[in-house]
């Protein structure tokens, strides 16, 4: 079954005013349109595609991708499957949360990004198709992406590693810049902060496609809050994921997996043009 976006129309309002700091008579000021329009929108009320052009500019997102979005007319294009990589979609209270693993085909080692609320699937394909999990990588330390992580671990004797800005017992800190080899496959770290203080994206090349493991940092359509700081958060997402390759697979921490072009064209935070 495909996982839904993670973000509605109304959740990437609420991210923008929050991460501005702007209130809903602010943005009505500033965009023309009535308090009432900002807060019915923002709520999720009846959409509104006049007073969603007038509003994005003020919140810094595209107008043409925020009213595709509002009009619940975006969907990323299946990236489809290829040999090397496998997404799990897990429980975790009243959410769903994704995690990863991504193996060389040739020689079988493998290495886990996050580990969602449940591991067991990823144990299942550890174990049937004969990985030797080398590494469990974290994108950052909250508790929906690390909740198995100890299990994981005990299970496959492998270690685990995750930012320095956010050090975790069990888990080894490592900065940014750290690169690692898995069989044939090479994994670079850059630091994508903002959503948390230490979140890391992942690029691992030597598969089908480049791959960019994100974490929270971005979602196909949206992107996570600004929880540690906002404008960092847009920052190293346009520094760091968006200078990679437009083919490149995009493997967020919650809704489906997306493409960097596909975010540049369709992304209200970070999408260019009318």
């Amino acid at each position: 079954m495909a996982i839904p976006l993670e973000d509605t129309f109304s959740d990437i309002l609420g991210k923008a005013q929050r991460g501005l700091i702007l209130s809903d008579s602010l943005v009505a000021s500033r965009s023309g349109v009535t308090e009432e329009t900002v807060a019915r929108l923002r709520e999720g009320g009846e959409f509104d595609a006049v007073a969603a052009k007038a509003i994005a500019p003020v919140l810094g997102l595209n107008a043409k991708a925020l009213v595709a979005m509002g009009q619940k007319a975006y969907a990323p294009a299946d990236v489809g499957e290829f040999d090397g990589l496998a997404q799990f979609n897990t429980v975790f209270g009243d959410m769903t949360v994704n995690a990863y693993l991504v193996w060389d085909p040739a020689t079988k080692e493998a290495a886990a990004f996050d580990t969602g609320g449940d591991c067991t699937e990823m144990l299942n394909i550890i174990d049937t198709r004969g990985l030797k999990l080398r590494f469990i990588f974290l994108t950052h330390t909250h508790g929906d992406h690390i909740y198995d992580m100890d299990r994981l671990r005990q299970h496959t004797g492998a270690p685990a590693f995750v930012s320095h800005r956010e050090a975790l017992a069990g888990a080894e800190s490592f900065e940014p810049g750290r690169g690692f080899v898995v069989g044939k496959l090479t994994i670079e770290t850059r630091l994508t902060w903002g959503h948390s203080r230490g979140g890391i994206t992942y690029v691992i090349t030597g598969l089908a496609r480049p791959v960019a493991v994100v974490g929270d940092a971005l979602f196909a359509g949206s992107m996570g809050g600004g929880m540690a700081s906002y404008n960092d958060a847009l920052r190293t997402n346009r520094e760091e994921i968006f200078t990679l390759p437009d083919n490149t697979v995009v493997c967020p921490g919650h809704g489906p997996m997306t493409s960097v072009g596909e975010e540049k064209a369709n992304n209200p935070f970070f999408a260019t043009g009318a």
